[in-house]
């Protein structure tokens, strides 16, 4: 399969999901911001809360708000070599996260850390490791400055530089996403 066709077909795997997940949260984050203007306070946003791991409401504000797709599609590009790595095609892990205890689903990498074997999450379906994906954006400590910055500018070149900590190639890794979003255009995806 040539270079082109395996970006398409990658793109019909992923984006569909990308779109409905960020859909989700955009309804959701609409819901949560009317009941904070209403100063509204019920189980609901309790629930929230608690799965967002955070105290308050405008904490919660900032977790649930959906980052750019474009962000999404270039790190799922990446992360899962256009949709062509074991990790994707057996596990569908399209953004390479880990499991955060032994009981979730889970595969071995391909490649260890000298004795220690590197495990990487495994999901029912692409659409649950999407929306994994942006919970792990929203929840993790290594993203904060990432969320702050989600609430000022929706830029995926200015976004993307909070990311650093998604990969040990730290600013080689930012570079390669906003290039990745630049020549493939994936910026037209935010509409």
């Amino acid at each position: 399969m040539n270079v082109t066709e395996k970006k398409r077909r990658f793109r019909c795997l992923v984006q569909a999901d990308i779109g409905a997940v960020f859909s989700e949260l955009e309804a959701q984050y609409a819901l949560v911001q009317t009941a904070v203007k209403q100063q509204a306070d019920n189980e609901y946003l309790g629930r929230l809360r608690l799965k967002y791991k955070v105290e308050t409401n405008q904490e919660l504000l900032v977790a649930i708000k959906p980052h750019p797709r474009s962000i999404a599609i270039a790190q799922a590009a990446i992360e899962s070599a256009w949709g062509t790595s074991r990790i994707f095609t057996e596990a569908n892990n399209a953004f390479g996260v880990r499991p955060f205890n032994k009981d979730q689903p889970r595969i071995a990498a391909s490649k260890k850390r000298g004795d220690k074997t590197i495990w990487l999450r495994k999901y029912a379906t692409i659409r649950e490791s999407i929306a994994d994906y942006y919970l792990v954006l929203a929840r993790a400590s290594a993203y904060q400055e990432f969320r702050k910055l989600k609430m000022k500018t929706a830029d995926p070149h200015k976004l993307v530089t909070k990311l650093d900590n998604y990969s040990e190639r730290k600013a080689g890794y930012v570079r390669e996403l906003s290039s990745m979003i630049q020549y493939n255009k994936f910026h037209e995806l935010d509409w």
